[in-house]
């Protein structure tokens, strides 16, 4: 791909959710589209009525793109990059928007360069539909930088975040830690909250508490500094929180996770000779997570 030339073939591997919307997107905007996708018969209706090319083989959707994206499922991630090696060809860029992690990202570079193609993992930050192309991808690789800004010419919101491969998967990854566990947070918090007839108190307290917590850069250090505080009392008190969820009936995944979380945090710090009341002021989360001790290796 020449620095500066225009994407006017693109294929993609996969033509589910993801890659059906973002393939028929650019066919609307006159890209020539193809695809190959092992349940292609069964969604041919759906290319044609796209103005997307069904391809028979891989290869056969390959050939003359500039662009290949890999939309398939997180466990077929690996096995597609090594099938598209076996017939990529040099001139070709290999787009990987799979959510998958920054290891797997890694080895699919290694199988897509070692065919001597370029390869560039994409972060997808927000759900395909309803954003189409404007959802947004960090895009990480030696191409990353020139791709975002063919990709942006196109209507993608993209943007290069890293050299190395693994970063954007990364920040994926990490942030799903928060989103997907405030979401079974919320699940195990409010069914809690229903059964004891306790919801309106619990969501106006917790609509203050975050009222006070936005917009404050200090929020990520208060959070860890009270768990390198007070780690082993908030054990404690999420495992009468997990009782009081058994005694309604609900099994308490997420607290009983954070009692464990709690108690690890402060048994590695033993480990590590780490006392809260000698580190530096103010506290800084970044630092303590440098030296703290990896609590799965204190036996």
């Amino acid at each position: 791909m020449s620095r500066m030339s225009e994407l006017t073939h693109i294929a993609f591997i996969g033509f589910g959710e993801a890659g059906g919307i973002l393939g028929a997107a650019l066919a609307a905007k006159g890209v020539r589209v193809s695809m190959f996708d092992l349940r292609r018969d069964a969604l041919r209706d759906k290319a044609r009525a796209a103005n997307v090319r069904v391809a028979d083989t891989l290869q056969g959707a390959l050939d003359g793109a500039q662009l290949i994206v890999s939309a398939v499922t997180a466990d077929a991630d690996l096995e597609v990059a090594q099938a598209a090696a076996r017939c990529i060809r040099r001139e070709q860029v290999y787009l990987d928007i799979n959510s998958v992690s920054p290891a797997t990202k890694q080895h699919a570079q290694a199988c897509i360069e070692g065919a001597g193609a370029q390869y560039v993992e994409a972060a997808v930050m927000a759900p395909v539909p309803p954003y189409g192309l404007a959802a947004p991808m960090l895009l990480g690789g030696a191409s990353a930088a020139q791709l975002a800004s063919q990709l942006n010419e196109l209507g993608f919101h993209a943007r290069a975040v890293a050299e190395k491969v693994g970063v954007a998967s990364a920040a994926k990854m990490c942030r799903s830690v928060m989103i997907k566990g405030i979401e079974a947070l919320t699940v195990e918090c409010l069914r809690a909250a229903r059964h004891y007839d306790a919801e309106s108190i619990v969501l106006e307290s917790l609509a203050e508490t975050f009222g006070r917590m936005r917009g404050d850069a200090g929020v990520p250090g208060y959070l860890v500094s009270r768990v390198a505080e007070h780690g082993r009392r908030r054990a404690a008190e999420m495992r009468e929180v997990s009782q009081t969820l058994r005694e309604a009936g609900i099994t308490p995944f997420m607290s009983d996770a954070s009692a464990r979380l709690q108690d690890g945090v402060v048994d590695a710090m033993e480990a590590g000779g780490i006392h809260y009341g000698t580190l530096p002021t103010p506290f800084d989360w970044r630092s303590f997570f440098d030296v703290l001790p990896d609590p799965d290796k204190n036996d």
